[in-house]
Parts: structure tokens; sequence; C-alpha cells
């Protein structure tokens, strides 16, 4: 029988393709190793919750509330955050793979991500001010209508920023990383 509510437990190396989570709700939990790949997360509530070398690659996160949420060396390709609870959203990236990933119109004030891969995340229309991507490869990834005010990219690489379509007041670069500024103008900087 599948509780409702479970309470600062630790799941290691559990195969959740095989057998469902045994709660709705989950926090102060650990979830170290396990795999959640192509898992449907719908309407799971995690609050104040570390994910260590998890897989959650193309899991469903329909109405999912992340509250609080570390993710440290998480593999989690193709995920639609833009589909999740947007109420109280707080997530912080720790050297995770988030390719082809959606922040699609989301508010995201303040987020951190570091060492994380990046490539093919759409962050269209999304509110990243103060945000920080430290160390982080951004190659294709989709910045259009973005907010990026005070946004930190000074040790990020491989991202293309329009700053024509994308508000971009007081954000950091670096000297090396201007580059990616000017890409729509197709010119040689060296």
């Amino acid at each position: 029988m599948q509780q409702f509510y479970i309470e600062g437990k630790t799941f290691e190396k559990i195969d959740f393709t095989k057998e469902d989570l045994p709660a709705r709700e989950f926090e102060n939990c650990i979830f170290s190793a396990c795999d959640f790949s192509e898992t449907d997360l719908s309407g799971k509530h995690f609050s104040e919750c570390g994910f260590d070398a998890c897989n959650l690659s193309s899991a469903k996160i329909n109405e999912t509330s992340f509250k609080d949420i570390d993710f440290m060396d998480c593999k989690m390709l193709g995920l639609f955050f833009d589909t999740c609870n947007q109420f109280l959203l707080a997530l912080h990236f720790d050297n995770c793979i988030l390719n082809f990933s959606s922040f699609v119109e989301m508010k995201l004030k303040n987020m951190s991500f570091t060492g994380c891969t990046l490539r093919d995340v759409d962050f269209s229309g999304a509110n990243l001010s103060g945000s920080v991507f430290d160390n982080c490869d951004l190659g294709k990834a989709v910045f259009r209508s973005s907010n990026l005010e005070k946004t930190d990219f000074r040790t990020s690489f491989n991202f293309s920023i329009d700053p024509e379509i994308n508000h971009i007041y007081k954000a950091k670069f670096s000297i090396a990383g201007l580059s990616g500024l000017l890409d729509k103008y197709d010119i040689a900087i060296e």
C-alpha cells in the first residue's frame, strides 16, 4: 500500500522504472543513484530533498512540486520543467546534464547552475535575473525574450545570446565570452 507522506528517508540505488515511488509527498529525503528515467512523477511533491547521481531523463513532471531541491551529478535529459508546479519552485543544479530540457517562460530568479551541461536547453521567455551559470556549457541553448538582468555568465561557454532580443542589463560576461554576444553578426574575433 502506498503511503501519502515520507520524511527524512534515504533511498539508495532503487530502480523506480520497475517499482513505484512509495509515497506522493517527500520532505527532507535523499535519493542516491536512483533511476527515474521515463517514469511518471506527475503530481508528486518534493520539498527540501536531494537527488545525487540519479537518472531522471525523460521523466514526466507535470504539476510536480520541487521546493528547495538540490540536484547533484544527475542525468536529466529532456525534462520539461515548464510543466511542473511553479509555486515556491527552487532548484539548484550542480554538475548535472540537462541537455534538451525546457525552462520556457519560467520564473527562475537567482537560480544556480554549477558545472552543468545545458546544450540545446530552451530558456525562451524565462526570467533568469540574478542567476548564476558557473562553468556551464550552453551550446545551442536558446535565449529569446529572456530576462538576463544581473545574470552571471562569466565562466560559462558556448553560449549565443542576442542582446537585441534579450534583456541583459548589468549581466556579467568575461572578455572571452563576448563573442557569444556577437554570433549573429558572423564576424571574426581574434
